[in-house]
């Protein structure tokens, strides 16, 4: 049984701004102990899919849309990590918080509101993937893969798309009863906007009515954002990327916030 949170309190007594960031940096200290470890995990299985289908497939193919075969997966790989990443830490990480070790429960004793809470949440596991996001970038640039200077600018953009992914992920959160739940999320819509996506090959590729679908996917719109920094330029659809994934971000915060306070109250 979860605490049912305060009421508003008056305009007088309305608590500070900025708690969530003492959520934030809770996460943090916690998993400072285990960084390297977990940075390993969301880094290496991007880094195998590099290898294997990169060096292996891209032997074969040899270059798409004029590029590499090897530099257009690895553009798509990070902005897969970084899903991965984010979704992960708001699916497993954040239940284990709120219902297996109530931590949040403790957190909601204090003047931390639950919205403080969820935005900690939300804004950490952002953080999380764009350290792997950041881990990968360095790698495809110690590799020789890409190097050019404008694939600093994905960096913003991989923060904006960790975001968006945990805003989604705690939407799962605020729904599952159990670890086993994830699984319906992970297998039946994380997986296929893997491979639906464009990182493994161009949408073009596709029948034309899965293309339709897939660029509407919330990952495709983060490698149409991303994919083409690594080549010195940017996508003529940026700002249309931009606001599909401005407008899941605050869908998906606005869901989770609304799921979440019906989970508390119940």
């Amino acid at each position: 049984m979860h605490p049912v949170p305060a009421q508003s309190p008056a305009p007088s007594q309305r608590r500070p701004r900025w708690r969530f960031v003492a959520v934030w940096r809770r996460n943090a200290l916690v998993w400072r102990k285990l960084a390297l470890a977990s940075l390993v995990a969301h880094v290496a299985e991007p880094l195998l899919t590099l290898a294997a289908f990169g060096w292996g497939v891209g032997s074969l193919v040899g270059k798409v849309h004029g590029v590499p075969y090897i530099a257009f997966l690895a553009s798509g790989s990070i902005c897969m990590g970084v899903m991965n990443a984010a979704s992960f830490e708001a699916l497993y990480s954040s239940f284990s918080r709120m219902h297996v070790q109530r931590t949040w429960d403790a957190i909601l004793l204090t003047p931390t509101g639950l919205d403080d809470v969820l935005l900690g949440e939300l804004l950490w596991a952002a953080t999380k993937s764009l350290l792997s996001g950041l881990a990968l970038l360095l790698v495809v640039a110690a590799l020789g893969i890409c190097r050019e200077p404008t694939m600093l600018l994905a960096l913003p953009l991989l923060a904006l798309a960790g975001s968006m992914f945990a805003a989604l992920a705690l939407v799962v959160n605020a729904l599952a009863r159990s670890y086993d739940f994830f699984t319906y999320y992970i297998t039946l819509v994380l997986t296929p906007m893997s491979f639906l996506s464009g990182i493994f090959f161009p949408l073009s590729a596709m029948p034309t009515w899965l293309q339709r679908l897939a660029r509407v996917l919330p990952l495709h719109c983060a490698v149409g954002l991303v994919r083409p920094l690594f080549f010195g330029r940017v996508d003529p659809a940026f700002a249309l990327h931009l606001a599909l994934l401005l407008g899941y971000l605050g869908a998906g915060w606005w869901l989770a916030r609304h799921l979440t306070q019906r989970r508390f109250r119940a």
